[in-house]
C-alpha cells in the first residue's frame, strides 16, 4: 500500500465514486464536527445511528462514506460468517504498516493463514508458563516500588509494566541493561505515541513532523531486533523461550522459516498488540472495581481463600479464581482495547436489507455492540455477575467479541489474559485503589481504548 496520504484519499475517492448509489442510509455530507466526534467521542454517534437506521448505517467521515454493522449477527457476519468478502490490510490497518510491516494485522489470505500456523507454537501453554514467569518478576519489582497511600497515574504504571514484560518474554531483552533493552522499548513508545495524534498531523511530511519521528524510531526498533535475529541465528539456544527464539526456530509443515523480515513484522506487530492492550485493560479495571467496591470485596475473597497471599499460577488463574474471570469479562465488555474492526469489502454483498460495494470500507465496532440493551441489559452499569458460565453461554454468537472472531482471532488472547489476570491479581493482594474525589475519566480510542490524559488514583495498603 501506498504510504503517500494524498494518493490514499484519490484512490478512497475513486472507490465510493464506483460505488455510487449503492451504500446503506446514513449521512453523507462532508462534517467536520461528525469527524471530529468520531475521534474523540464515537459511541453516542454510533449508537444513535443504530437506533435511528439500524443494524447497517453509513457515514462521512474526512472525505469518505464508512459502512458500520453493529450487533451480534454483523459481528459474526464479518468475524466468521463472511470474512472472505473482506481485507484488513487496505482498511485503516493500514495506517499502522509503516510501523508493523507485514504482520498478521496487516496481511491477509494465505500468507496470513500459514503465517499464523507457523507461529501457533510460540504460544503454546509451555511458552506461556515461562512469559509467566518474567510476569511475575516484572510485577514484584514494579509493586515494590508503589509507596502505600500515594497518588499513582496507574496507566503509565502498568504502562511501562507492560514494556518491561514485553521485552523480556517478546524480545527477550533485559529492560535494565542500559542498552539494547531500554533503547527498544524507549522507541518503541515513540512510535506508538504517532497513532495517538490527531489524523490530520499524521498526514504531514517532512523534517520535523511525526512521521519522521516514527520513521526514526522504527529505524531505532529494527537495528535492534535484526542484530537478536543474526546473534540467535548463529547460536542457537533451544532453551530460550522468549517469542523472539522461538519464531527464528519455528518450521511450517513443509519446513519453510520464516526470513528476518517475516520475524521483525510479526514480533513488532505482537508487541503493538499487546503491550497497550493489555496497559488498558488492567486500568479499566482498577477505575471500576474503586467504584465498585462490593465486586472489589469479593474479588479480594476470593483470591484471599484461594491464593492465601502468594502469587497465583496459571491453572489458577484459568480454573481457580472465577469471579475473576467475571471482572476481567465485565471490563472487556465495556472496554474492549481493540475497539474497532475495519475492514474493506473486496466483492459486493448484501446484508441486513442493504448492498454493499466492492471496495467500501466496512466497521464493526465491539465497544458500540457491547453497549446495545437488547444484548446486555443496563449495558452502561458494571456487573461481572452477567458473566457467569451459563450466562455467558446463553449469549447470542457474535454478542461478546473483545478479541475479534473466527481465524483471526487475536493470536495472542491467551497471553493476554493471563498478564491482565495476574498482575491485576498481584496488585490487589497488596494495595486497594480508590478513585480521587471529583475526578472524573475520559476515554481515548486511538490506537485502542485508553484513558485519556491517563488516569491517577490512590492505591492504599490493603491493611
Amino acid at each position: 500500500m501506498s504510504a503517500n496520504p494524498l494518493r490514499r484519499v484519490a484512490e478512497d475517492l475513486l472507490a465510493e465514486w464506483r460505488g455510487r448509489g449503492s451504500y446503506p442510509p446514513g449521512p453523507g455530507d462532508l462534517s467536520v464536527s461528525r469527524t471530529r466526534q468520531m475521534a474523540r467521542d464515537p459511541l453516542p454517534l454510533l449508537l444513535g445511528a443504530y437506533e435511528e437506521l439500524g443494524p447497517i448505517f453509513s457515514m462521512r467521515l474526512l472525505h469518505t462514506k464508512v459502512i458500520f454493522m453493529l450487533g451480534p449477527e454483523a459481528n459474526h457476519y464479518v468475524t466468521v460468517g463472511h470474512p472472505e468478502n473482506f481485507h484488513w490490510r487496505e482498511s485503516s490497518l493500514g495506517d499502522l504498516i509503516p510501523l508493523l510491516g507485514d504482520g498478521l494485522l496487516t496481511v491477509d489470505g494465505d500468507y496470513h493463514d500459514r503465517a499464523r500456523a507457523i507461529m501457533l507454537p510460540a504460544f503454546h501453554r509451555e511458552q506461556v508458563e515461562a512469559a509467566t514467569a518474567a510476569m511475575v518478576a516484572e510485577a514484584e519489582a514494579a509493586l515494590a516500588a508503589l509507596r502505600p497511600d500515594s497518588v499513582v497515574d496507574v496507566y503509565a504504571w502498568m504502562r511501562r509494566l507492560a514494556m518491561r514484560i514485553a521485552m523480556r518474554a517478546l524480545l527477550g531483552l533485559d529492560p535494565d541493561d542500559g542498552g539494547n533493552g531500554a533503547l527498544a522499548a524507549e522507541n518503541f513508545e515513540a512510535a506508538l505515541g504517532f497513532f495517538g495524534i490527531d489524523f490530520a498531523l499524521r498526514l504531514v511530511r517532512g523534517p520535523g513532523s511525526p512521521w519522521r519521528r516514527l520513521m526514526a524510531s522504527r529505524a531505532v526498533i529494527d537495528r535492534i531486533v535484526y542484530t537478536e535475529i543474526e546473534r540467535r541465528r548463529a547460536v542457537p539456544d533451544s532453551g530460550r523461550r522468549d517469542i523472539l527464539s522461538l519464531l527464528v526456530e519455528a518450521r511450517g509443515e513443509g519446513g519453510e522459516r520464516f526470513t528476518d523480515t517475516e520475524i521483525r513484522d510479526q514480533l513488532t506487530t505482537l508487541m503493538f498488540a499487546g503491550h497497550d492492550t493489555s496497559t488498558s485493560t488492567v486500568t479499566f479495571a482498577l477505575w471500576e472495581l474503586a467504584h465498585h467496591p462490593e465486586a472489589l470485596a469479593r474479588l479480594t475473597e476470593e483470591q484471599d481463600r484461594v491464593l492465601g497471599g502468594a502469587p497465583p499460577t496459571i491453572d489458577q488463574l484459568e480454573r481457580e479464581l472465577p469471579y475473576l474471570d467475571m471482572v476481567v469479562d465485565e471490563v472487556l465488555r465495556l472496554y474492549p482495547p481493540a475497539w474497532i474492526g475495519p475492514r474493506r469489502a473486496v466483492r459486493d454483498f448484501e446484508w441486513g436489507g442493504s448492498r454493499v460495494p466492492r471496495g467500501a470500507y466496512v466497521n464493526y465496532c465491539s465497544w458500540a455492540s457491547h453497549r446495545l440493551p437488547e444484548v446486555f441489559p443496563e449495558p452502561e452499569a458494571f456487573v461481572p455477575e452477567r458473566f457467569t458460565r451459563e450466562r455467558k453461554a446463553a449469549l447470542p454468537r457474535g454478542a461478546y467479541v473483545p478479541f475479534g472472531g473466527g481465524k483471526r482471532i487475536c493470536i495472542g488472547k491467551r497471553f493476554g489474559l493471563i498478564e491482565v489476570k495476574l498482575v491485576t491479581t498481584m496488585l490487589l493482594q497488596r494495595l486497594r485503589p480508590d478513585a480521587l474525589p471529583g475526578r472524573t475519566m475520559t476515554v481515548r480510542q486511538m490506537p485502542t481504548l485508553s484513558p485519556r490524559g491517563g488516569l491517577k488514583m490512590r492505591l492504599r495498603n490493603r491493611a
